[in-house]
C-alpha cells in the first residue's frame, strides 16, 4: 500500500476545504498543507453549483441580531444558538474577505453598495450575489489562491476510512488513488472532513453524482455521533425535464420566487396562499410539502410536478436577472423568462452531520469538519443563502484552529494494523466479485427513500424503508466488479457510492423514526404537532456493531429562548 505523509489533509475542495487549506496556509506558512478531492479541485462539489447567494447582514436596517434570530426561527428552534451566533457574525468577515482579499465580484446597486435580494424565510433582503452564477464565482477565486498557495493536492483521490491509532485518536485516511487504481495511506497530524453532503439517495436530487454522502459514512464507522440527520432539506423547485436527462432535479433557485414568481397547478392556477400566507415565499420545508400534497391530489402537470411561471415580471427583466438559469432551461426546451417550466421538490442539503465544535473540532482527536459535513448550524431547516455562509465561514474557522493545534499538540501517530487492514478489506469487497446490476439497487433506493423516508413520512412507511435497506445492503454485498483493472474503474466507484448512500440512508431513517413529532424539514403525517419548543431536542445518531443507536439531547437555549427576541422592540 502507497503512504503519503502531511501536517493538514483537507478531505474535499468546496468553500469549506479551500478556504481551510488557505487559512491554514496563511496561519502557519512551514506547514504541509494537502488538498484531497474526489474529482479536480475547482471544477466539482456543491459550492460551485450555488446559484442564489450568500446571507450576510450588511445593509442599513439589517443586523446580526435579525440574521440570527431569522436562522434560529427558520430552524425551528434546533440550531445549535453558539454555532448559528458564529455564522451570522463571521459571515460579515468572510465576506468582506471574498471580496476584498480573494477579488469575487458581486452584483451592485446603482449608489455602489453590494446587491442583496430577497430569499424565502427571511425578514430582510440579505443575500449577496453574482446574478444567479454565485458559487461560481466563489470557487474560481478560491481555486486560483489554492492553486499559488503553496498547498500540494491530490486530484481524483477519494477517502474511504478514517483510520484511527491505537488509542483511538485520527492517524491518517485511507484513500483511493483513482486514477491508477491503488489504496493510498494519507498520515496526517490532522485532518478536516469537508467532502459535503449530498442526498442523492433520492430520486429527484440537486447535487452532482459524484456525491454520496461519503464524509458522513465515514464518520459512522469510525464512530462519531451525527446529528439532526432526519433533516433532510427538499428544494422546492427542481427542474423537470422527464427521466431521460440528468438535468431534472437540478435547482431553478430560490431568488426566482423572492423576486415574485408564481407556483401553478397543473391547471395552471395558483395554490400557495391556500398553503400559507407567505405564499410562494415561505420556507422551502412548506413550499416543498405544499407542492407535494398538489401532485398526491392529483393536480400535477404532465411530467407528474408543477408550474413555475416568471412572465409576468417581463421576460426581458428576467432573462438579465437570471441568465445562467434561463439558458439552461432553454438548453433542455423550456422557456423560463416567459413560459412555464415544470418543477418538482429535490433533495438538496443535510441539516444533519457530525457534531463538532465552533472551533471545528469533533470528539475524535486529530479529526476537524466544517461545511455540509456537520449538524447543528441549521437546526431542521436551512435558509437559502446559508449554506454557502456556512461552508465558508467554518471552513476558514477550521483552518486556522488546525494550524494553531498542530503547532500546538499534533503529531502523526501510526494506524492501528487491524484497523488499516479492515479498512483495505472493505474498500476491495467489491473486487474480483461476480458484476452484478448496480443500476436495479440504485433505482430501487431512489425509490425507497422518496416514497418512505421523503417530504411526507409515517410509521409504517419509515419501518418499510428500515426492512428494504437492510435488504439493499445485504443485495450490494453479494455484487461485485468484474476483473482486475482498477484504473478508473467506475463500476468500483459506483459500488462504493452505493455502499455510502445505503448506509447514510439508515441513519436518516432511523432518526425520523425515533423523532415523533414535526419539525421543519421533518414532517410525520402521523404526529403532525411540532411540540413544545420550550423542551426542543436533537437527535443523535451512532453505529454500535451493526445497530443504529438513537437517542435526544435538549437544546441549549443559551442566547434567546422560544417566544423571545434579540430584536428591539
Amino acid at each position: 500500500m502507497k503512504r503519503l505523509k502531511t501536517d493538514i489533509l483537507v478531505l474535499g475542495s468546496g468553500g469549506a476545504g479551500l478556504f481551510a487549506a488557505l487559512h491554514a496556509r496563511r496561519a502557519a506558512p512551514d506547514l504541509h498543507v494537502t488538498i484531497a478531492v474526489k474529482g479536480l479541485l475547482g471544477k466539482c462539489g456543491c459550492t460551485r453549483m450555488v446559484q442564489g447567494g450568500y446571507n450576510v447582514a450588511l445593509a442599513a436596517g439589517d443586523s446580526i441580531e435579525r440574521h440570527f434570530m431569522d436562522t434560529v426561527e427558520g430552524g425551528k428552534w434546533l440550531p445549535d444558538q453558539d454555532l448559528a451566533w458564529t455564522l451570522v457574525t463571521k459571515a460579515v468577515e468572510r465576506i468582506h474577505e471574498l471580496e476584498n482579499e480573494l477579488g469575487c465580484f458581486f452584483d451592485r446597486n446603482p449608489d455602489g453598495t453590494v446587491h442583496q435580494k430577497a430569499f424565502a424565510g427571511q425578514s430582510f433582503d440579505r443575500t449577496v450575489h453574482k446574478g444567479d452564477l454565485t458559487g461560481i464565482e466563489i470557487i474560481n477565486r478560491l481555486a486560483e489562491q489554492a492553486w499559488v498557495s503553496g498547498a500540494a493536492r491530490l486530484e481524483e483521490h477519494r477517502a474511504v476510512e478514517l483510520v484511527a491509532s491505537s488509542d483511538g485518536a485520527l492517524s491518517g485516511v485511507m484513500m483511493i488513488d483513482m486514477r491508477e487504481g491503488e489504496l493510498v495511506f494519507v498520515q496526517a497530524r490532522a485532518v478536516l472532513l469537508a467532502t459535503g453532503g449530498g442526498p442523492t439517495m433520492y430520486r429527484f436530487h440537486t447535487p452532482s453524482g459524484d456525491k454520496s454522502c461519503d464524509g458522513l459514512a465515514m464518520a459512522l464507522r469510525a464512530g462519531l455521533t451525527l446529528r439532526d440527520m432526519e433533516m433532510v432539506q427538499f428544494h422546492p423547485t427542481g427542474l423537470l425535464a422527464g427521466p431521460g436527462t440528468r438535468m431534472t432535479g437540478t435547482v431553478l433557485e430560490e431568488g426566482l420566487r423572492g423576486a415574485g414568481g408564481y407556483l401553478l397547478d397543473g391547471a395552471k392556477q395558483r395554490f400557495m396562499s391556500r398553503y400559507d400566507a407567505r405564499a410562494e415565499r415561505a420556507t422551502r420545508d412548506v413550499v416543498s410539502r405544499s407542492i407535494f400534497a398538489e401532485m398526491r391530489a392529483g393536480r400535477a402537470t404532465p411530467h407528474g410536478g408543477v408550474y413555475l411561471s416568471m412572465g409576468h415580471l417581463g421576460a426581458d427583466s428576467v432573462a438579465r436577472q437570471f441568465k445562467g438559469m434561463v439558458e439552461r432551461c432553454a438548453d433542455c426546451g423550456f422557456d423560463l423568462a416567459g413560459g412555464l417550466v415544470e418543477v418538482v421538490p429535490t433533495a438538496h442539503y443535510m441539516m444533519g452531520g457530525v457534531e463538532f465544535r465552533p472551533d471545528g473540532a469533533t470528539a475524535m482527536r486529530g479529526l476537524f469538519a466544517a461545511g455540509e459535513d456537520t449538524g447543528g448550524v441549521h437546526g431542521a431547516n436551512r435558509l437559502g443563502g446559508n449554506g454557502v455562509a456556512n461552508s465558508t465561514v467554518f471552513g476558514a474557522i477550521a483552518g486556522d484552529t488546525m494550524a494553531s493545534w498542530v503547532a500546538r499538540e499534533g503529531a502523526w501517530l501510526e494506524p492501528d494494523a487491524a484497523k488499516l487492514e479492515a479498512a483495505r478489506g472493505r474498500a476491495l469487497h467489491p473486487v474480483g466479485r461476480p458484476a452484478g446490476d448496480l443500476e436495479r439497487v440504485r433505482e430501487a433506493l431512489y425509490a425507497v427513500m422518496w416514497e418512505d423516508v421523503g417530504i411526507l413520512r409515517d410509521g409504517a412507511g419509515l419501518t418499510r424503508a428500515r426492512t428494504r435497506l437492510s435488504e439493499l445492503g445485504d443485495e450490494l454485498r453479494t455484487l461485485g466488479v468484474a476483473g482486475t483493472d482498477l484504473r478508473y474503474n467506475l463500476t468500483w466507484h459506483d459500488w462504493l457510492n452505493l455502499e455510502s448512500l445505503i448506509f447514510t440512508s439508515v441513519a436518516i431513517c432511523a432518526a425520523a423514526q425515533a423523532r415523533t413529532d414535526s419539525r421543519g424539514a421533518h414532517f410525520r403525517e402521523d404526529f403532525p404537532d411540532t411540540g413544545d419548543l420550550a423542551t426542543s431536542a436533537f437527535s443523535r445518531v451512532r453505529v454500535s456493531g451493526d445497530r443504529f443507536d438513537v437517542s435526544f439531547a435538549p437544546v441549549v437555549f443559551n442566547r434567546v429562548k422560544p417566544g423571545q427576541t434579540l430584536l428591539a422592540a
